[in-house]
């Protein structure tokens, strides 16, 4: 261990953490990762040990305490991407067959020829109405 500078083995514990990181998606990895790193630059400048592992511990809980809760409140922000059926969900659609609450009618929704049925049983929907698709059950549409 004397032979190889102590800079050289915070690298080599930052190279230690980035294999967990990639095998774990865990971000914590790569923010320790990171205060090895700083760690290393410490003792390369001459930084006793304690120092090195000072300066660890305040990059690494630093990173963790600022870092973390802001790809948090990211990534609870991003929208999700609406795929299948859902994604028919809240578009219109035209009556290509009268359709009424008992269903056996027909839209043509994105393109394509769906059996439809009115939300309100009371509700019949004529020949090239528009009308909004409020869910998917199976194979039908429910317009309103």
């Amino acid at each position: 261990m004397n032979d190889i500078d102590a800079w050289v083995w915070w690298l080599v514990g930052a190279a230690a953490l980035g294999i967990p990181l990639v095998v774990t998606a865990m971000p914590e990895f790569g923010m320790l990762a990171v205060g090895a790193v700083a760690a290393s630059g410490v003792a390369g400048f001459g930084g006793g040990i304690v120092l090195q592992v000072l300066v660890f511990a305040v990059v690494s809980v630093a990173l963790i305490a600022v870092v973390r809760p802001i790809a948090a409140r990211h990534s609870a922000q991003r929208p999700q991407l609406a795929t299948g059926v859902d994604a028919l969900k809240g578009r219109q659609a035209v009556v290509l067959e009268r359709v009424d609450g008992s269903g056996g009618g027909r839209i043509k929704l994105a393109g394509e020829v769906w059996t439809a049925r009115a939300l309100d049983s009371g509700q019949a929907y004529e020949v090239g109405q528009e009308v909004d698709v409020v869910d998917i059950e199976g194979a039908t549409a429910i317009i309103m």
